[in-house]
């Protein structure tokens, strides 16, 4: 049965963990209630820095910061678009002011990304 995924990489001060995993429950809940088949919120446990590539520098990761990498999982691409057409317009969402968010949007990396292998 191929799946289909929403990936996130984001840079969240170490400071504001716990704010961000309030922030992500939260949010978690939401999908979930508009059918999304999984939703998992990662920190940064053995991330190291690249010679090239890695996590930390996909978003510029600063000294103060620490990375978080997160799915959502759907049955298919057209049930993603149903799910996130209904979480967005939920004012549980709505109502969250950008200005606040507990990390930095602006360098979130995300994607939708449709499955080749399972087990």
């Amino acid at each position: 049965m191929a799946r289909y995924v929403d990936g996130f990489i984001v840079a969240i001060p170490t400071a504001n963990v716990e704010a961000y995993r309030k922030l992500a429950r939260k949010a978690g809940k939401v999908w979930m209630e508009y059918g999304a088949i999984e939703y998992v919120e990662c920190i940064a446990d053995d991330v190291k820095p690249g010679k090239l590539t890695s996590f930390p520098q996909s978003v510029k990761l600063k000294s103060d910061e620490t990375v978080a990498f997160s799915w959502i999982v759907y049955k298919s691409r057209k049930h993603r678009d149903t799910v996130n057409a209904k979480v967005m317009a939920d004012p549980r969402i709505t109502a969250m002011d950008p200005k606040t968010m507990p990390f930095d949007a602006k360098r979130m990396i995300f994607g939708g990304f449709k499955s080749i292998v399972e087990f």
